[in-house]
C-alpha cells in the first residue's frame, strides 16, 4: 500500500514566475513548483514535495552504503572546539565555520564535517586490529558560512550531507576501502539518473593524498573541471598537471634593455612588440609573512587556489607596497628573478631549464633579455601554479583539454595518518604492538545532488524527475468535472492500494489548463489524465520526459502502472 497524495490537502504552491532573485535553473524551478522555500540567505525549508525527493536521494544513498557493509551514525552537529583546533582546523577553516559560545563561554561551532569526531569515536569504541576495517557513515546537517550563498540550494549555509569514513590498518585496506566507496558512489549516481563525471582533485582542508570528484556537468556549476576528447583524462582545473621538460638550446648573453613605463606584461610586449608569451611575470606573494617570487610566462595567470594548496597549511597572501620598503632588491614592476636576495623563488614547469625569457632587471624602467633558466637563476621549487586554459595540453596524451561546468556531488579521499596522528588512533596489531590507524573520508551532498538532477533533467515546461527519486510515482490529474475528479479518485485509489506512489490533482475549482501546466511543473514521470473520456473508462497516459501520449482503458492504465 503506497501514499496517495491529494493536492486539495497538500501543502503545496506553485508560481508562476520565476522568483526575483533565482540565477539558475533548479533554484527557480524548485521554489515555483512548491519543492522549497528560502528563509534567509543560503538557509532553505524543504516543503513537502521536496523533503520527499530529498527523502528518496538519501534513500538511494543509505542502500548503497549499506551495501558496501557501512554502518550508519549520527554524530552531533554541535561541536566542541577542541578536537578542531587539535586539528589546525579551527583556524584553517576561518570564516567558513559558524562560532559560538555558551552561557559559560566554551567554545563551540556547526559541523562543516567531522573527520575529528569521528576518529574520536573510533578511538573510544575500537581496541584491537580485530575490530577493524570498520566503515561509518552518517547523513546529517552541515553547516559553512558562506561569504556568497547563492543559485538556491546548490550553494546554502546549510545542507544536507552524506560523509563516511574508513579505518584500515594498512595502506592496501585503505585502498580497498576506497575501491568499495568509489564503486557504491557510481551505482547511487547512476540510480538517480545523473551524468557524472570521476575527476582527479586536490585534497584541500580536508588533508590526505588520493582524492577524485564527482561532477555532475551544468551550465550553473561553480566548478571547473577540464578533460581530454582523446583519452579518459579528467581533472579540476586545480588538479591539472603539466610535465616539466628541460630545454636544450643556445641563448646569448643576458642584455638590459631600456623599457621606460612599462611595469605591467602588456605595457612591456607593447613596447618590445613581442608576444606576451616570451615575457616572465614574476609574482611575489608572503608565505607566512616571507616573501616568494612565483615566475609564469607572461601569457598566463598564477592560480592562488593552487598555490595555496601546493603550500597549505602556510598562509599566502600577495605582497603590499609596505613590503618593498628597504628591499632594493625588489623593484615593483622590475622584478627578475635573477640577482633576488634571499628570495625564495617558485616556477611554474613551464618555466623549464633552458627556457629564455625576458624579465625585469631589478632596476626602474630597466629589463632583460636572454635571461635563462638555470643559468642565469635557479628555481628553488617547480609547482603546477597558472590558471589551466582550454588547450593546455593533456598530462596523459598530450592532446589539446576542453573545459567544462559542472557542480561537485562528491568527493573522495585518502586521508591516510593525518587525523589518526592527531589523536593518537592506535589499535593493538598482530603483534601485540600499537598500530596507527589509516583513514579514508567520503561525501557526497545530498541537498545538492537534487539541485543537480533539476538541472540535467528540467525542460521549458519544468521538472522532470526520474522515478527513482520524484516525489510520485504518477501524477493523476482530474480534468475539471465531478465525474472527471471521482474516477481520478478511484484511479487513485487502486494505484495506491497496488504500491504505486499517486500524486492526484482533486483541487476543485482550478481550471485544466492550470492542473496540467502544475502536472509539468511539478515533474512527476509519468501523468495519467482523466478527462473528456472518462465516462467511457478511458484515460490519457503521458510520459513527462518525452511527452508521448497514449489513450487506455483504466484497467489498461492500471495494468500498465503495475507492472
Amino acid at each position: 500500500m503506497a501514499q496517495v497524495q491529494r493536492m486539495s490537502r497538500l501543502m503545496v504552491k506553485t508560481l508562476r514566475d520565476d522568483p526575483a532573485d533565482a540565477e539558475t535553473l533548479s533554484h527557480k524551478l524548485l521554489v515555483r513548483a512548491g519543492y522549497v522555500r528560502r528563509n534567509a540567505a543560503g538557509i532553505w525549508t524543504w516543503l513537502p514535495l521536496g523533503k520527499k525527493v530529498l527523502d528518496n536521494v538519501s534513500r538511494v544513498v543509505r542502500e548503497e552504503m549499506d551495501a558496501i557493509g557501512a554502518q550508519e551514525v549520527l554524530l552531533p552537529a554541535l561541536l566542541p572546539k577542541e578536537p578542531y583546533e587539535a586539528s589546525a582546523r579551527w583556524e584553517e577553516y576561518g570564516d567558513l565555520l559558524f562560532r559560538l559560545k555558551d552561557r559559560k563561554g566554551a567554545e563551540y561551532l556547526l559541523g562543516p564535517t567531522h573527520e575529528e569526531i569521528f576518529t574520536l569515536v573510533v578511538k573510544d569504541q575500537v581496541a584491537s586490529y580485530k575490530d577493524l576495517p570498520v566503515m561509518l557513515y552518517q547523513i546529517q546537517t552541515k553547516y559553512r558560512d558562506e561569504a556568497r550563498p547563492r543559485s538556491g540550494v546548490l550553494r546554502g549555509r546549510e545542507f544536507q550531507m552524506k560523509d563516511s569514513y574508513s579505518f584500515d590498518i594498512t595502506d592496501e585496506g585503505l585502498a580497498e576501502s576506497y575501491g568499495l566507496h568509489r564503486a557504491a558512489y557510481q551505482k547511487i549516481f547512476a540510480r538517480l539518473g545523473l551524468d557524472y563525471r570521476i575527476v582527479s582533485a586536490v585534497s584541500g582542508a580536508m588533508g590526505g593524498s588520493a582524492s577524485e570528484e564527482f561532477l555532475a556537468p551544468a551550465a550553473a556549476g561553480e566548478d571547473t573541471f577540464v578533460d581530454c576528447p582523446a583519452c579518459d583524462y579528467a581533472a579540476n582545473t586545480e588538479a591539472v598537471t603539466f610535465k616539466l621538460t628541460s630545454v636544450s638550446e643556445e641563448h646569448g648573453e643576458v642584455e638590459e634593455l631600456d623599457t621606460p613605463d612599462t611595469p605591467t606584461i602588456e605595457t612591456l610586449a607593447e613596447h618590445l612588440g613581442v608576444p606576451a608569451s616570451a615575457t616572465l611575470k614574476n609574482l611575489l606573494v608572503k608565505v607566512d609573512g616571507e616573501i616568494v617570487a612565483v615566475g609564469v610566462p607572461g601569457d598566463r595567470e598564477v592560480d592562488l587556489g593552487k598555490l595555496g594548496e601546493h603550500l597549505a597549511p602556510a598562509v599566502v597572501e600577495l605582497v603590499t607596497a609596505e613590503d618593498f620598503e628597504g628591499r632594493g632588491d625588489l623593484v615593483r614592476g622590475y622584478v627578475g628573478p635573477q640577482g633576488l636576495e634571499k628570495v625564495r623563488y617558485i616556477a611554474d614547469p613551464r618555466v623549464a631549464p633552458g627556457t629564455a625569457w625576458i624579465t625585469g632587471a631589478n632596476k626602474i624602467n630597466t629589463h632583460a633579455k636572454n635571461v635563462v633558466a638555470g643559468r642565469d637563476f635557479e628555481v628553488d621549487d617547480y609547482l603546477d601554479v597558472v590558471v589551466v586554459q582550454a588547450g593546455d595540453p593533456c598530462p596523459a596524451c598530450g592532446t589539446g583539454l576542453k573545459m567544462d561546468r559542472a557542480i561537485e556531488i562528491g568527493h573522495i579521499f585518502q586521508l591516510g595518518r593525518k587525523y589518526a596522528d592527531t589523536f593518537g588512533l592506535d589499535v593493538l596489531g598482530q603483534q601485540g604492538k600499537p598500530v596507527r590507524v589509516t583513514m579514508g573520508s567520503y561525501g557526497i551532498g545530498v541537498s545538492r545532488a537534487v539541485a543537480a538532477l533539476a538541472e540535467q533533467s528540467a525542460d521549458e515546461q519544468g521538472l522532470c524527475w526520474s522515478k527513482e527519486v520524484a516525489p510520485a510515482d504518477v501524477h493523476v490529474v482530474a480534468a475539471g468535472k465531478a465525474l472527471q475528479t471521482e474516477l481520478a479518485l478511484d484511479v487513485s485509489e487502486k494505484l495506491g492500494a497496488a504500491g504505486v506512489r499517486v500524486l492526484v490533482d482533486d483541487r476543485a475549482g482550478v481550471s485544466p489548463g492550470v492542473k496540467f501546466t502544475d502536472a509539468e511543473l511539478i515533474g512527476v514521470p509519468t501523468i495519467l489524465v482523466a478527462g473528456r473520456r472518462s465516462a467511457e473508462g478511458v484515460v490519457e497516459l503521458k510520459d513527462r520526459r518525452t511527452g508521448e501520449r497514449e489513450e487506455l482503458t483504466v484497467e489498461e492504465a492500471i495494468a500498465r502502472l503495475t507492472a
